[in-house]
């Protein structure tokens, strides 16, 4: 979809994070029809581009599991509801009627529906960019790693001190050619159990440094950087950089929707009910006193909200849909 349409679909779900993902699969469960947005380029939302290695632990059914298995388990279920997914759209406007919702994105495409379900995490994220050498960008620079084996072989430098550039120097050690972890501070962010991986590791920790520049022709080829006192520079080998320099998140255009918030969240009742009629919001981005952020819990939200949008779609639908092991298959 990549012209300008207009379609429709009986659940319009905004972001592809786990909620998300779970609410598509539901709504499918539900006899919906479905269409998936999210500003990102593919799904999974931070779990994908933020720390698809890192294990989870407090999922359902699973004593541990690496994000990126998570997201594709959650894909391969919500395929059940054959969604239509509208990656690197953002949704920007929201037109609401007595019995239909209109969302428009950022590509000109128009999706209506009977309802909105708001599962965009922590919002719209953009990554915070490396000043020198943003030229390369996807020549070599790059912000997010969702898969690994991409940087396979590559002699690998990553730039920044949190958790996201801890783990990537750790899961990238053992495939890529060479690992350098570049940060400003000799302190870390990250949690102290993988820093003491890190410290036992076969990566080469550099600070406190920045990258003063990128050389390359048509790819990166050497980085170099420098110390803070700018005395000690070196000029190092490197074919792929890594930023993780945090990122900046922000509701983005949906905060314009006319929804009403609770702190910095939009605010939802027990059903999952924004203030608007046809609106509804579960996971990390929905607000209430009593909320608890937690992937578990955006589960069972996208279900509440899916249950109380499936009698908007069809009005004999009861709320209460029993048990999905009643079904026939």
């Amino acid at each position: 979809m990549s012209a300008a349409t207009v379609s429709e679909s009986d659940l319009i779900i905004v972001g592809a994070g786990p909620a998300g993902l779970y609410g598509a699969y539901y709504a499918g469960f539900r006899g919906m029809t479905v269409t998936v947005i999210d500003a990102l380029p593919h799904p999974g939302g931070q779990l994908a581009a933020l720390y698809p290695e890192k294990k989870i632990f407090d999922v359902a059914g699973f004593p541990a599991i690496k994000a990126q298995h998570l997201v594709d388990a959650l894909v391969e279920q919500a395929d059940q509801a054959k969604p239509t997914y509208l990656m690197g759209h953002v949704a920007t406007e929201l037109e609401e009627s007595e019995n239909f919702v209109r969302v428009t994105t950022d590509k000109g495409n128009t999706v209506v529906g009977k309802a909105v379900l708001v599962a965009a995490g922590i919002g719209k994220f953009t990554p915070r960019p490396l000043p020198a050498g943003a030229e390369f960008h996807d020549r070599g620079l790059r912000y997010f790693v969702p898969k690994l084996d991409d940087l396979a072989g590559e002699r690998v430098m990553i730039v920044g001190g949190g958790d996201s550039a801890v783990d990537w120097a750790l899961s990238l050690e053992p495939i890529a050619k060479s690992v350098v972890l570049v940060h400003r501070r000799n302190e870390f962010r990250a949690h102290a159990h993988s820093l003491g991986l890190l410290e036992r590791s076969g990566v080469d920790v550099l600070t406190p440094f920045e990258v003063e520049e990128i050389v390359g022709a048509d790819a990166v080829e050497s980085v170099t950087i420098v110390d803070g006192t700018g005395v000690d520079r070196r000029q190092l080998e490197i074919s792929s950089v890594v930023a993780a320099l945090g990122f900046k998140a922000a509701l983005g255009p949906i905060a314009t929707w006319g929804l009403d918030k609770y702190q910095r969240d939009i605010a939802v009742g027990r059903t999952m009910r924004t203030n608007r009629k046809r609106v509804f919001a579960a996971g990390d981005v929905a607000g209430h006193e009593d909320k608890v952020k937690l992937i578990a819990v955006g589960f069972a939200e996208a279900a509440t909200a899916v249950n109380h949008i499936a009698p908007l779609v069809d009005g004999s639908a009861a709320i209460v849909p029993g048990h999905s092991s009643d079904s026939i298959l």
